[in-house]
């Protein structure tokens, strides 16, 4: 495959602004998987790969390939007292629609296939005309929307979630496999990769070198700016919290067996799955479900009060903690693709069903508002906040 220009003429000194604390640095030459960091707050700004954009186009081609092989054959079935349930992609969520819970359906195939899929596409539309030094039209506005959609595509988490589901139900039936569940594990394992080596840094200044592109400034930190970032982020705060109060209140599923229907919180199906001794899985929904969110709130909650003092203290802590929260936010929609997973198998009738409970939405709000919320906050108020 042809190198990319990036290589070759990486002899040039570049500079970039650090995105979480302004700082103006100029990148040095780099050698193979070194990495310049902000020498303000640390901030990893790029990491120069050779054939970098090879490797990000074979695996987001892979990907592709792999995704579209998940969708029309057996996902996943599930047999239990003489009756069986498969599923496949699309009859998961036609499940969902069927039984009126038509917003999980939606969340579901946004996270795990449009965005992802969008997301590849955006990829394979820059980068393969890219590695041939062409740019094409409206390259850096797609590479935008890239790099946009990145937070918000959740194959790995519902992959998760499909794992946790089977450890679930698997004493309670006899679980099978499909082609589109291995399928979907290298579309998730080849997106991850293709992620990994796609670099914002080398992407944009490639661009650069070939067609004349418009790089915004940071935007300039007011004092109006800086009251405005804190009350957008205290308002998506206080609605996390009021949909964090009916998430863990009210029952997240319904397990009907034999006509019995049994409300489940999720703090309910962390002490039944401790109690039948799935240990790591608790574990996994406690952290995912429980910790995480109330971590999540609480950390902002600092930061954004510290930067509304002007706290000039422990910037670098403050912003290691920020790199957390915005990087493990979105891990708590495990318990949400789980109960989408469950309601999709298992619908045996009065025999044995499953159904989402209110507690399912208000959660699913609590992860969308609180990563709004990371993704809101200004990271360059912990250094601006003396200036101010």
């Amino acid at each position: 495959m042809q190198q990319s220009s990036v290589n070759s003429d990486k002899n040039h000194t570049k500079q970039t602004h650090c995105h979480e604390c302004a700082m103006t640095v100029a990148i040095p030459n780099l050698d193979h998987k070194e990495t310049a960091s902000c020498p303000m707050c640390g901030m990893s700004l790029t990491t120069f790969r050779n054939h970098a954009f090879d490797y990000t186009v074979a695996y987001a081609l892979a990907a592709v390939i792999f995704l579209l092989a998940s969708i029309p054959f057996e996902f996943l079935s599930f047999k239990a007292q003489g009756q069986q349930k498969s599923v496949d992609a699309i009859s998961s969520m036609q499940v969902l629609i069927d039984n009126g819970y038509w917003s999980l359906a939606v969340i579901q195939v946004l996270a795990v296939f449009v965005i992802p899929m969008t997301l590849l596409l955006g990829i394979l539309y820059v980068l393969i005309p890219l590695r041939h030094n062409r740019a094409v039209y409206k390259a850096k506005e797609v590479a935008d929307l890239v790099f946009g959609l990145v937070p918000w595509s959740m194959a790995e988490i519902f992959l998760i979630g499909v794992l946790v589901s089977l450890v679930k139900i698997s004493s309670l039936a006899d679980i099978g496999i499909g082609l589109s569940f291995y399928a979907y594990v290298g579309f998730t394992v080849c997106l991850v990769a293709s992620l990994l080596y796609l670099d914002k840094f080398q992407l944009f200044y490639q661009l650069q070198q070939i067609t004349p592109i418009k790089i915004k400034a940071p935007k300039p930190i007011t004092a109006e700016y800086k009251n405005e970032n804190i009350q957008r982020t205290w308002a998506l705060l206080v609605t996390s919290v009021l949909l964090y109060i009916p998430a863990n209140t009210l029952p997240i599923m319904y397990t009907n067996v034999l006509g019995d229907q049994e409300p489940n919180t999720i703090l309910g199906g962390i002490i039944h799955l401790w109690e039948g001794g799935s240990y790591p899985i608790a574990t996994i929904i406690f952290f995912a479900s429980v910790f995480i969110p109330v971590a999540k709130l609480l950390v902002l909650a600092w930061l954004n009060f510290s930067v509304q003092r002007s706290s000039s203290v422990l910037s670098k802590e403050r912003q290691f903690f920020y790199r957390i929260t915005e990087f493990v936010g979105r891990w708590s929609m495990v318990d949400v693709f789980v109960v989408a997973v469950l309601v999709s198998l298992i619908q045996l009738g009065n025999a044995m069903s499953i159904f989402p409970g209110p507690a399912a939405v208000a959660f699913c709000g609590v992860v969308v508002v609180t990563m709004l919320a990371a993704l809101n906050f200004d990271s360059r108020l912990i250094w601006q906040s003396d200036k101010n």
